[in-house]
Parts: structure tokens; C-alpha cells; sequence
């Protein structure tokens, strides 16, 4: 497999879109196109039992082939980063499982390859979660329920940002929020290395009513294939780049 670029959408929002086409499907659409989508949904810490709409964070993972995580405020920061973590491991797998089944077959899968050798390749994955190139577009739910959340929001994505940093591949990183004040989705930070000049952008933002999630996933999967337009334009800043899972 060749190094390529690992691309993950990381929703975090409280559940209960309602606006909007059914996030579970865009969610699907951006899979196809490579991009795996993550939903942390969180908890107020003195909730003592999941609401409804929390389940949607549960189907929309699914369907774009990432993974949920339901977190009270106070732990969301280790989530952010395992979640994140995680779904690079758990995509890296599924590139190398797709490998394996064209060089040995399509009945054999990583768990039926005996320990030793299936030591090894998790040693590749690993290796490779190092060093592949990771886009994260991060898409926060800022409707009105999630008002007192954004603070702890802001501190774990300043603190992933530095959890990623130890990394040797090069990471990226850009912030939209939803519902906006004049379209359903709205630039925060644009892509940057870094997140800790988040502290200057979060104040800013406003919480509104709606919870248009399955527009904002959408145009989310947009915006991942609006860059890759300007890097083709950019070849000779970033020459030989491959995207992967193509």
C-alpha cells in the first residue's frame, strides 16, 4: 500500500438533527469517497440516561464506516484523541485487510493468518499510523443545547493537536461549525498543522437553534475534495502526492 493521506471527519454534537436530509446518508456518500466519519456525542455530566437522539450518533458512525463514542463533558478530551486515534488504526486495517486479500485470496481474512505473521502486519499498521499523512475536518454542532459544551470542546481539540504532533507524518486540521449565521455550515479555521490558535476563534462563535447535521457532513465531504482541486493546482508545492484508498 502506498503512503497516502488518511481523511476523517470528527463530528462532535449532543444528537437530534433537525434540519436537513438524514445524516446517516451523507455519512455513507463520504465513505465512497474515502473519508471516514467519527461522532463523538456528548453528555451534560449530570445526565443519567442517553437521550434519543444520541442513537444517531451511534447510526451515522456506522454508516460512514468510523466509530461513536458517547462521553460525558468531562472526559471529552481523552475521547477526542482516541476516537481519532482509533479510526486511523481501524482504517489503516482495512487498507491492509483489502491487500492481503489480493495477494492470498478473498477467504482469507487478518484474523485466520496464524499469530506470528498477523504479529507482523499489525506492526505495518502501526508503523504506518505514524507515518501516513492524517486530514481531519473537525465539525462542531453549535445549536443551542450544545451552548455550554464549546469551552471543553476548544481545550480537547487543542489538546489533540498536540497529542498528533508526536506523530512523523504530517498532520491537518480545519474546524467547521454548524448551524452557521448565514449558511448551514461555517469555516472557523482553515486547514493548519496546529489548533492552538483556536483560542482567539472559539469566543466568537455564536449557538443557534437548528441542527442541520446531515447538510453540514455534506458539505464537510465538499470541502475535502475542494483541496485536493487546489493541491492538483499546486503540484509543484507538494509534488508526488498520493491519496489513499483510491
Amino acid at each position: 500500500m502506498k503512503k497516502g493521506t488518511l481523511k476523517q471527519i470528527l463530528l462532535i454534537t449532543d444528537g437530534c438533527s433537525n434540519k436537513g436530509e438524514d445524516p446517516s446518508v451523507t455519512a455513507a456518500l463520504a465513505q465512497q469517497q474515502g473519508i471516514a466519519v467519527n461522532v463523538i456525542g456528548i453528555l451534560d455530566d449530570d445526565q443519567t440516561e442517553e437521550p434519543e437522539g444520541l442513537q444517531e450518533v451511534e447510526d451515522i458512525a456506522n454508516s460512514g464506516g468510523g466509530l461513536s463514542q458517547i462521553v460525558y463533558k468531562q472526559a471529552l478530551s481523552q475521547t477526542v484523541q482516541m476516537v481519532t486515534k482509533q479510526a486511523m488504526t481501524q482504517t489503516i486495517q482495512g487498507f491492509v485487510n483489502q491487500e492481503l486479500k489480493q495477494i492470498l485470496g478473498p477467504e482469507k481474512d487478518l484474523e485466520e493468518i496464524e499469530p506470528d505473521k498477523r504479529g507482523e502486519i499489525m506492526e505495518v499498521v502501526e508503523d504506518m499510523g505514524e507515518t501516513c499523512d492524517l486530514e481531519v475536518l473537525i465539525l462542531v454542532d453549535t445549536s443551542a443545547s450544545m451552548h455550554d459544551k464549546l469551552p471543553t470542546v476548544k481545550e480537547a481539540l487543542v489538546d489533540l493537536s498536540i497529542s498528533l504532533n508526536a506523530r512523523i507524518g504530517r498532520n491537518r486540521f480545519c474546524i467547521y461549525h454548524f448551524p452557521g449565521r448565514r449558511k448551514e455550515m461555517e469555516k472557523v479555521l482553515d486547514w493548519s498543522p496546529k489548533l492552538d490558535s483556536i483560542s482567539s476563534v472559539f469566543p466568537k462563535l455564536s449557538s443557534g437553534g437548528i441542527t442541520p447535521t446531515g447538510p453540514a457532513i455534506r458539505e464537510a465531504m465538499y470541502q475535502f475534495g475542494k483541496k485536493g482541486l487546489l493541491r492538483s493546482l499546486r503540484d509543484e508545492d507538494e509534488p508526488g502526492m498520493e491519496e489513499a484508498g483510491h
